[in-house]
């Protein structure tokens, strides 16, 4: 498997789940602003929409879409329990988690990185992040990772969402759980080695 990346972009989700997974897969970055991969071919011709994450499987079959990959990816080492069984509540509460940070929290950073958006768009999306986060703060409490002892996909993708908020100036402080969490998440091994491979640390 191939996964088409952009150092620290929402794309560092599935690379920290392969990580986890243990599956044997390489890497290839992407320049998103000029839809180039770092072999020179042409980005939108492996994934048309023009944006990271793509995983290429092994038949060519490319999957996109973040929450997609990461439960296919997880299904894929079982044993790892990255994602509850099939057909469990448990599986549907982790859909959900990832539906929430890919609709509430991932978008509502979105304005935050356009030079195009307005104040008043940029106050609209802090304000939205504000209530969103308070929120999962408030679920955290207590918890080592949303689903309780148990890290799952859904982990990789909040973490990599909250990684972002430094580069916006949106200060994490007044949710002492949730830097806590981050901190937690950042010293498991696989996303060390996520993040050492992307250039995020040394």
């Amino acid at each position: 498997m191939k996964l088409y990346f952009s150092p620290g972009a929402c794309s560092l989700s599935p690379h920290i789940v392969l990580q986890e997974a243990g599956l044997d897969f390489t890497l290839e970055r992407v320049d998103i602003g000029k839809r180039r991969t770092a072999g020179g071919a042409d980005f939108l011709a492996i994934n048309s929409k023009g944006y990271v994450p793509a995983l290429e499987l092994k038949d060519g079959t490319v999957l996109t879409e973040g929450p997609a990959i990461v439960q296919f990816v997880a299904d894929l080492a079982p044993d790892r329990q990255l994602v509850p069984a099939h057909g469990t509540l448990e599986r549907y509460q982790v859909i959900e988690w990832l539906n929430f940070i890919a609709t509430e929290v991932h978008k509502s950073f979105g304005p935050l990185f356009r030079s195009n958006a307005t104040e008043d768009m940029k106050q609209a999306a802090r304000a939205s992040l504000t209530q969103r986060l308070g929120w999962v703060a408030q679920r955290l409490a207590g918890r080592d990772y949303l689903m309780g002892s148990q890290f799952t996909v859904a982990d990789a993708y909040l973490f990599t969402a909250l990684g972002w908020a430094g580069f916006v100036n949106v200060d994490l402080s007044a949710w002492p759980v949730l830097t806590s969490y981050q901190q937690r998440v950042a010293s498991r091994p696989a996303v060390q080695q996520a993040m050492h491979a992307e250039g995020l640390v040394k």
